[in-house]
């Protein structure tokens, strides 16, 4: 099963708000979904704890990069997508969850500190590729953006991303307070009062459509692996 990790070594960057809205979307849609909390900050664990009977989305605390492995493992028997949140900070565990990792999602606001710690991220899957062979999908996906306002410093992220020729998500996640009141709620989206945020209508767009996207991607990664054991088959033959 599918095992998509989202990495940022910048705290604040809206990585754990992306793992909960394509988690709680993924559910939604009928997927069972694992996800391995390796922040120190533990908010999906306490979003966890918050949720009781209103999820069956299984979660993992405390994950360490010794027993990683091990609940990937777990993960890929039990569920069909496995998210892995990690650190906002450079760890040894970042290029063990990347190797393990079918995507790998890049969480950045539209400031230079944020795309500093996402170029951490692009710089070590570029790494991997060039010196190990090692080809992994990864795109980034812009957050906390504001819906009205387009900012300098974002129109300068998105120059920089695009000059790497970095592949980013054409679905942003928009600042909405809807997302902050799950954490404190629990559930999802879908579960949330309607009179409980404002906008709940548009952020629940703005979260399926965001799911909608990564699945696609998901869906053009799995055709091509088969597109390619197709071709070796025949180089074979």
């Amino acid at each position: 099963m599918p095992v998509i990790t989202f990495a940022n070594t910048k705290g604040g960057a809206g990585k754990t708000t992306a793992v909960l809205l394509l988690a709680t979307e993924l559910e939604q849609m009928g997927f069972k979904v694992t996800i391995l909390d390796a922040d120190p900050q533990y908010w999906i664990s306490r979003w966890r704890d918050n949720s009781a009977g209103k999820t069956g989305i299984k979660v993992i605390p405390y994950v360490t990069q010794a027993s990683l492995e091990k609940h990937i493992q777990e993960g890929r028997r039990e569920a069909d997508y496995v998210l892995i949140d990690l650190p906002g900070a450079r760890t040894p565990l970042l290029a063990k969850a990347i190797g393990h990792s079918d995507h790998v999602l890049i969480p950045i606001q539209g400031c230079s500190m944020d795309a500093q710690g996402g170029a951490h991220v692009i710089e070590l899957m570029q790494y991997l590729a060039d010196r190990g062979n090692i080809h992994i999908p990864f795109s980034v996906v812009l957050t906390r953006v504001n819906s009205m306002v387009t900012t300098r410093a974002l129109q300068t992220v998105k120059a920089l991303l695009a000059e790497r020729r970095v592949h980013v998500l054409n679905t942003p996640i928009i600042e909405r307070s809807a997302f902050r009141d799950v954490f404190d709620c629990g559930g999802s989206l879908h579960t949330l009062a309607t009179g409980r945020a404002s906008n709940i209508d548009k952020a629940r767009d703005n979260a399926r459509a965001f799911a909608d996207e990564v699945l696609m991607h998901e869906a053009l990664r799995c055709r091509k692996l088969q597109l390619g054991r197709a071709a070796s088959l025949q180089a074979v033959a």
